[in-house]
Formats: C-alpha cells, structure tokens, sequence
C-alpha cells in the first residue's frame, strides 16, 4: 500500500530542477520494500547480507551469476539484468568497480535507465570519477529518478560488519531516505554537498590512505631488513608518532595480524589496480597533477 502511495505522488510532478517534497517523504517512509542492489564481488556482497539482516527484501544482479549464491541462499531474488532489477525495485544500490563498470550498468542497453521508474532513488557506492557522477545524475534526472553517489570508507573488514562510512553527494532533501538504507551497512553516514562531492571525498581519502601504506610498507620492509622482528617493530611503530591506520589496523606484513589481507596471503582487501583510479581522477579534476606519481 505504501509502495502505490508512493508511486502515485511520485508522479504528481517532480520538475527537472527541484525535487518535489511529496516523493520525497513518501520514499523515506517507505520502510522495507523491495532494495535492488547490482554488483555482489568482495564489498557488495556483504552489503547486500546487511540489508537483507535489517530486514529489506532484496533484488540482485551480477555479472558473475557465481557471485550471487550468497545472498539467494539468504533470501534475495537473483534476476539477469540491472534493467531488470530497475523493474522491479524502486531504490538501488550499485556497488562496482569503475567509471566504466557504472556507465554501462545505469546506461547500457540492460543497464538500470532503460527500466527505471519515475521517482527512483538510485544509489552508487562505487569509487568513480566524480564527473561520471554527474553525467549519471543528469541522465537519471531526464527519466525523473534521482542518482546519489555514496561511496565507502573501510574495507571489505567494515563491509561485513556493516561498518563502512558513507561520503553521500546529491540533493539534500533525498539525504534522509538514502540514509535510511546506507545506515543498515555503515556506521558513518556523511552528507558532502551536490552529486559528485562524495566521490571527491573519498578520493582525498584514497589518497591519504595510499600514502599511508606505501609510508608503512617501506618503514616495516626497512626495519626487517636491519634486524627488526616485525611485530616487534609493528608494536613500537603503534605507540609512537609513526602509527597510522595502515600499521595499527591493516599492516602489510604477513604475520603481524590476522584477519587482514596480509595474513591471507593477500586474498581481498582494495587491490593496488582499484587504489590507481585515485590519481587518475585527480589528474583529471586538474586538483594537482603531481596525484599521480604515488601510484605509478
């Protein structure tokens, strides 16, 4: 009944510049109706458990039909398409790995705009550029769906502990009804500004983080090579100024922690292909073309 309600409003007449109020509030008290989520590898995956635990039926999709086994033995309907999930579901989440991995996913010809609905809330928590965002949020708005970017913070660790922290870019008066979902998979749920601004968030935060572990890489390689045991260097590293989220949560060295990628034999985790995307988009935002030279 909630889902006619909405849908109903929805149409009464969101303009191309505002959005209007009555979708909004209808959208936020939609409570658990059906959730699409497209991309299930190493972060979706657990986000989509979190959700389908906090009780939202889920609708899911992945290239990789593999990927999906989790969830469908947890609950969630598996369909073939981001079309299909658009169909379907009247929120989504996407959570892929690149620019082009979301172009074709919200644009292609099984991509999500092809079915969307007029009032959709769509939400990717990708690590794109910034202006891919834009251009997704342009395309949706022409269909009368609103697109947030909402990328995370902390690794596939937070992930599946539910967490992560969302940096959210988009309209302002759909922040409530995206936090109602990005609340269910995180612990931090931050409003940046208009689309776009989340991705520049996380961006500053990559890049600070890969300098971090680079730093700590080099410092523990340095100190192992002149005698030092590792978690002994680990350990003084952690008490002093040098410690840092790269040393005291997510050390490189194997052996020096477990439950970290380090001590799987580097099995998941951000791998160093996703981390390079950072330079890229600041080379391309034309923020400091020197961005690049810590990822080469």
């Amino acid at each position: 009944m909630a889902a006619v309600l909405r849908g109903s409003l929805c149409l009464v007449g969101r303009c191309r510049k505002h959005v209007d109020i009555a979708c909004v509030f209808t959208r936020s008290m939609a409570s658990k109706t059906h959730v699409g989520f497209v991309g299930l590898g190493n972060m979706g995956n657990p986000m989509a458990k979190n959700l389908l635990k906090h009780g939202y039926p889920i609708i899911a999709t992945d290239v990789f039909p593999e990927s999906c086994k989790e969830v469908q033995e947890l609950g969630a309907q598996i369909v073939d398409s981001p079309a299909e999930v658009a169909e379907k579901a009247d929120r989504i989440i996407t959570m892929l790995p690149s620019s082009p991995n979301v172009i074709d996913v919200y644009t292609g010809p099984n991509g999500i705009l092809k079915k969307v609905k007029k009032g959709s809330l769509l939400i990717d928590s990708s690590t794109i550029d910034p202006s891919v965002s834009k251009e997704m949020a342009a395309a949706a708005e022409k269909l009368g769906a609103v697109f947030m970017d909402a990328p995370v913070s902390g690794g596939v660790g937070a992930a599946s502990s539910g967490k992560l922290t969302f940096m959210v870019g988009g309209a302002e008066e759909e922040f409530t009804a995206a936090k109602e979902l990005l609340s269910c998979m995180g612990a931090n749920v931050v409003y940046c500004g208009q689309v776009g601004t989340g991705q520049a968030a996380k961006i500053c935060n990559n890049m600070l983080l890969a300098i971090g572990m680079i730093g700590t890489s080099e410092t523990m390689n340095l100190g192992i090579r002149l005698g030092l045991d590792p978690k002994l260097l680990a350990k003084i590293l952690n008490m002093s100024s040098g410690r840092c989220w790269s040393s005291d949560t997510y050390n490189p060295v194997p052996g020096v922690m477990e439950g970290v990628p380090s001590g799987n034999n580097y099995q998941g985790g951000f791998g160093t292909q996703l981390m390079a995307k950072v330079s890229l988009f600041t080379t391309h935002s034309q923020i400091g073309g020197g961005g690049g030279c810590f990822y080469g």
